[in-house]
């Protein structure tokens, strides 16, 4: 009898086809751990949404929650002569501003070479640079006057103009940056002092030979910035003049007509902390819309949200509703509505800009107790950053419920691979024993020819008509 390779062959039947029908029948029941993967899947992903949220939320209450927010002042100058911004040691006040000089690098050129890169320097030699311009009481440079510094530079034989450039550029101490010109005539190195104001300017240069030597006409001696403010003449090396008055910075960018200076007024920054204030309601209520997305429900569609009915959600939310519904410290300002801001009905936040403007403008004092404290208690923002923390950190109620979800998709995994096995198992025993009827079937087949066979040959045996 020969060997059946393929299922239905011997017995005709669609067994194969049979085979496929109980598979599929069998891995139906791995759709219920599929769609639990998924749903599982999905609250990850929202608890990931939640965490951002909160986490946004988290930081623009920090900002409420510095107190250097609700002091830091604000330089406002009337004008377009210079700039200034204020550090924490800054005053209030009004200053009048003039500036007479703007700070200034020296410049000095040499005479000119008939080349730049080809040999100009025969032997060796010795560049010396001086430093430290002193004027006159007509304001003058003094010609006479010793240099503060000297600074020089060796130059080898056999280079070009190019060659002494490229040493004086590559030398920190140098002091100087060079450059090469063409007058025309000739090729110039051009050297201009690489800080500002009179006492890091150029003044003058030497060779030790005659290869070339100053053009004193190019000399433009570097000067100090001169400013008068309130009265108070000051001078500074550079135009970023610090310290002239308490706690600000002024960049001078332009000089002032003649007895005609601009208004400086350092004042209360109420811009920083309305900001703050309107960043902290928008990012809550963008928070409670992830939330309201995350745990709705459609009656008419039956769709639900991936964290509908979720407690870790309620957990959350209750927590941060009675810290804002709360009362705070014993100050002018103790509740959010007093500071306007008021939690609508739908657990929004609703901010009065009205109200918030008056606060800044005349009660910032107030406003900076209410939200970061007067004292080591903290604030309003305190206790949310305190409360938010909690609920993000490592072991809060946000990671715990993304642990957890995680560890049930790990189990998840393992029961549907466990299943899978057990279906393969399964529907191996089937083949088996689909083969086995379909040679059982076959037998019989052949069987019932044989004998078909044998009754008709009987029969023609026994028909006289046949013999």
């Amino acid at each position: 009898m020969s060997t059946i390779t393929a299922l239905g062959v011997g017995s005709g039947l669609d067994l194969s086809g049979l085979l496929d029908q109980l598979r599929d029948a069998e891995r139906g029941k791995l759709a219920p751990l599929q769609a639990q993967e998924e749903q599982q899947q999905a609250k990850i992903s929202a608890f990931g949404q939640l965490q951002s949220s909160l986490t946004k939320f988290q930081d623009s209450v920090a900002k409420l929650n510095d107190a250097s927010l609700f002091q830091s002042l604000s330089a406002n100058v009337r004008g377009d002569a210079f700039t200034a911004t204020t550090s924490k040691a800054a005053q209030p006040g009004s200053y009048n501003v003039e500036v007479a000089q703007l700070a200034t690098a020296g410049t000095l050129a040499t005479t000119a070479a008939t080349t730049r890169d080809g040999e100009l320097f025969t032997a060796a030699d010795t560049l010396t640079l001086n430093f430290g311009a002193t004027f006159d009481a007509d304001g003058e440079l003094d010609d006479s006057a010793a240099p503060l510094r000297s600074v020089e530079i060796q130059i080898e034989a056999g280079w070009s103009l190019e060659d002494l450039r490229d040493a004086i550029n590559a030398d920190e101490k140098a002091g100087v940056s060079a450059s090469i010109v063409n007058d025309g005539n000739g090729y110039r190195l051009a050297l201009a002092s690489k800080e500002t104001g009179a006492d890091a300017s150029l003044t003058g240069l030497t060779f030790g030979s005659a290869t070339l030597e100053a053009d004193a006409d190019t000399l433009r001696a570097g000067r100090d910035a001169s400013i008068n403010v309130n009265g108070i003449s000051i001078t500074s090396a550079t135009n970023k003049v610090e310290g002239a008055i308490q706690g600000v910075t002024l960049n001078l960018e332009q000089t002032t007509e003649a007895g005609q200076p601009m208004t400086l007024r350092v004042e209360q920054d109420t811009l920083k902390a309305r900001e703050a204030v309107q960043g902290f309601v928008k990012a809550f209520n963008e928070l409670k819309g992830t939330i309201g997305k995350l745990t709705s429900f459609n009656a008419e569609t039956g769709q639900a949200g991936e964290l509908n009915g979720d407690s870790a959600v309620r957990t959350i939310e209750a927590r941060l509703r009675g810290v804002l519904s709360g009362g705070v410290g014993e100050g002018e300002l103790r509740t959010l509505s007093q500071a306007g801001i008021t939690l609508q009905r739908d657990g929004t936040l609703k901010l009065d800009d009205a109200k918030l403007n008056e606060l800044t403008s005349g009660n910032m004092a107030a406003l900076g107790e209410f939200f970061a404290g007067a004292d080591s208690k903290g604030g309003l923002a305190g206790q949310l950053n305190t409360t938010l923390g909690q609920l993000l950190d490592g072991n809060g109620i946000v990671k715990r419920s993304i642990s957890g979800a995680e560890s049930r998709v790990k189990s998840i995994g393992e029961r549907y691979a466990r299943m899978e096995v057990s279906i393969e198992r399964t529907i191996d025993r089937y083949r088996v024993q689909f083969g086995q009827l379909d040679s059982m079937i076959a037998q019989m087949n052949q069987t019932s020819a044989y004998l078909t066979q044998q009754f008709d040959m009987l029969a023609d045996l026994g028909n006289p008509r046949k013999r």
